[in-house]
């Protein structure tokens, strides 16, 4: 892999930088996270355009075990734990003194959190690493949505492009009723599922083991913390801290919804006679080969093949031209998400034509 490619990664690091540069210079300085992402980035990923380009496979064993791409997620979650706690003492100084700066600023670190966090989180949850997956859940806890790490596994990786799915959003649904679907469903399915593996165990779901218990109460005694120190610190109740932090744990973890949406929107898996679905394969996920967006997100727009190899790391991820094709990076696509109108116009043809091309006429929605 080429070394301009390669430091392109260290790109996301940028996000965290103009949080911390829009608060100091203040007022709508707050806004530059915002600004940087929804639009001076979809301008540059056009601009730049797809790379379509894939790991040699005779090099793909040998770039899966470079431990520099390993270090670049391992130093994101010590960068995020460290971002939310100067976060709060950014909030703490009483600096943003209308609506407008502290929403900004507030939009500004859930988008740092949750499109880069999450998607850190969700690369590292992934692996058989216990260290990896105790980032995975590190960053999970700093958004409040731990039990993702339960859902997406062994949920979501399980029953994508199916009914049952509820990260899968179905043809013709828009973002905001997929949203209270995908966040309150998981949520439950996340119990459920670890319920049914506690007893397969023999243990029942209120025992200690149950990681739903520990993911649920996590954030909170985290956020706590973080209350009591800043609180001890000023001399007062900072009753700030925990607004702000739950408040951009919502902007967080509605940012992976946007995702969530985009990645699989209208897609299904065919059945065979017994009602069985067909294995997950490359078709089965809305692709995006855009090269800027990609080292921002650590090719998560690469889904297809994530979803068909998904313990395989971020660097080797491979390109399906047989995938359907999302027209722009995820940063544009979640602005159109956001507009049901706009997102079906441009989706459907999109969606209508590529069924038509891989799936027989009767199959094609």
């Amino acid at each position: 892999m080429g070394f301009i490619k390669k430091i392109g990664f260290f790109t996301a690091f940028i996000l965290p930088s103009l949080v911390v540069a829009g608060f100091y210079a203040g007022g709508y300085w707050n806004w530059l996270a915002i600004v940087f992402v929804f639009l001076l980035m979809p301008v540059i990923d056009q601009l730049v355009g797809l790379d379509t380009t894939n790991v040699p496979k005779d090099e793909v064993s040998m770039i899966s075990e470079e431990m520099f791409y390993r270090l670049i997620t391992y130093m994101w979650t010590f960068v995020q734990v460290a971002f939310i706690i100067w976060a709060c003492f950014a909030i703490s100084l009483h600096s943003l003194t209308s609506f407008v700066e502290w929403f900004g600023f507030v939009v500004g670190v859930g988008i740092v959190t949750g499109g880069i966090g999450i998607t850190v989180a969700h690369e590292l949850g992934h692996k058989k690493s216990k260290l990896e997956q105790f980032y995975s859940k590190v960053l999970l806890m700093t958004v409040s949505y731990m039990h993702f790490y339960i859902e997406h596994n062994r949920g979501h990786h399980v029953q994508v492009a199916t009914p049952d799915d509820p990260a899968t959003a179905r043809y013709q649904e828009n973002f905001y009723s997929f949203w209270f679907r995908s966040v309150f469903h998981g949520y439950s399915h996340a119990w459920q599922l670890e319920k049914e593996s506690l007893q397969r165990k023999g243990f029942t779901v209120w025992h200690w083991r149950n990681e739903m218990i520990w993911f649920t109460l996590a954030p909170v005694l985290f956020c706590g913390v973080l209350t009591l120190f800043f609180s001890l610190w000023s001399g007062r109740l900072m009753w700030e801290v925990p607004l702000f932090f739950f408040t951009q744990s919502i902007i967080a973890f509605t940012l992976l919804e946007l995702v969530n949406y985009i990645e699989h929107y209208g897609i299904v898996r065919k059945q065979d006679a017994n009602g069985k679905y067909e294995r997950v394969n490359p078709l089965h996920s809305w692709n995006a080969s855009h090269l800027i967006s990609n080292f921002f997100l650590f090719q998560l727009q690469r889904h297809s093949d994530h979803h068909a190899n998904a313990i395989k790391r971020y660097q080797v991820l491979n390109h399906y031209d047989e995938s359907p094709q999302l027209p722009y990076g995820y940063p544009t696509m979640i602005l159109m998400a956001l507009v049901p109108p706009l997102w079906y116009a441009r989706m459907h043809p999109l969606l209508h034509s590529w069924k038509e091309k891989v799936y027989q006429p009767s199959q094609a929605a």
